[in-house]
């Protein structure tokens, strides 16, 4: 072999070598580049949001910026190699310094996404200071919070533009809360505790509006408006305790409205108050202060109060839309919650009488 030879054999080998190396060395850097990121925060948790339809490219680069793992470029490749493209979107946590690009995947294409979400219910029969209550504890929003929405004039037109059922009755300046009586009682389930006041009362509403537009026709054959059927309902959920009892109830208001009469609902006069029926019993005073939801007052003859006093059950509702029919005109509840029902002032008095003797009467 000549010299010339010997040199192109030699550069060739000398190549080979390099390419060896260069061959190791990549496979080293890559098989390193799988093992798990460590740097002075190992043992943290890093948790990292990955929107809906964000490429693959996008996700590394994410990761590696969130030292998650160690490089973007061989993350891909490691999905190619192992045909692992189906990454899922969400909300995940990583362990640094303990997760390595295996775990990573697993994580990602198993959606092992965390939960965040909440569940907040509602209770039937409670009105809006219970809601916010409730909401401030639930969620990261205060009572405030609540409160300052239903007072909101814009918002009140947006919703009322929105739904067909919301009318400028339940905007007028006597009502305490608007919205009041028109938020449907239910568990509903939220992403997690940020959720805004908005976004609570839009899933509400948009359970009323279902239940409402399911029976829109029997609505509105009530010739109530719904503002008014809402104001009978809440009232009813609260002096009844079973849908039976609630539609004889409403078959005593129909039966007192149409003689003039008042509706002499003590829940109304508590609502008036702002008093918890658990605050006591109510003086003679306080029965007889005329105010637009107090159905006890003496200018309250033939008038439906000015608004709901609770958010009530789809049975009270119910129970207004289909009326038992009664000769009742007066009602009244043991302590045990049952309703008794009577033509008379006279029969109801002798009843009040008996179920005190018969220690049936309800006493604080």
């Amino acid at each position: 072999m000549n010299k010339v030879g010997k040199v192109i054999i030699g550069i060739i080998l000398a190549i080979f070598i390099i390419a060896v190396i260069a061959f190791m060395i990549g496979i080293i850097y890559y098989n390193n580049s799988l093992k798990a990121y460590e740097n002075e925060e190992n043992g943290q948790e890093i948790v990292i949001e990955i929107p809906e339809k964000t490429g693959v490219s996008a996700i590394a680069n994410l990761l590696e910026e969130k030292n998650v793992i160690k490089n973007s470029f061989t993350f891909k490749v490691y999905l190619k190699l192992h045909k692992k493209i189906n990454l899922q979107a969400g909300k995940y946590v990583f362990n640094n310094g303990k997760d390595d690009v295996e775990s990573v995947v697993k994580k990602l294409t198993a959606g092992d996404i965390i939960d965040d979400s909440i569940s907040i219910t509602f209770v039937e029969g409670k009105n809006m200071r219970y809601i916010a209550k409730t909401i401030a504890e639930k969620t990261n929003n205060t009572e405030e919070d609540v409160f300052n929405l239903v007072e909101d004039v814009e918002y009140l037109t947006e919703i009322i533009n929105k739904y067909w059922f919301l009318t400028e009755e339940m905007a007028n300046v006597d009502i305490y809360y608007p919205l009041e009586g028109y938020l449907m009682p239910d568990t509903y389930t939220f992403e997690n505790k940020d959720v805004s006041v908005k976004t609570i009362f839009s899933k509400m509403l948009d359970a009323t509006d279902k239940y409402l537009s399911a029976n829109r026709e029997d609505v509105e054959s009530t010739n109530l408006t719904v503002h008014q059927l809402l104001t009978l309902a809440s009232i009813a959920e609260l002096e009844g305790s079973t849908y039976e009892e609630r539609a004889e109830i409403i078959g005593v208001f129909y039966n007192r409205l149409n003689k003039n009469m008042s509706l002499g609902s003590d829940v109304t006069t508590y609502y008036a108050l702002k008093k918890e029926l658990a605050d006591g019993d109510l003086s003679s005073k306080e029965i007889a202060t005329e105010n637009p939801y107090n159905t006890r007052a003496a200018n309250m003859n033939g008038k439906i109060p000015i608004g709901p006093i609770c958010n009530p059950s789809k049975d009270s509702i119910k129970a207004v839309i289909y009326p038992k029919e009664t000769d009742a005109l007066y009602f009244v509840s043991d302590k045990n919650g049952k309703a008794y029902f009577t033509k008379t002032y006279e029969e109801h008095q002798t009843l009040i009488k008996n179920l005190k003797e018969s220690n049936l009467w309800y006493t604080y």
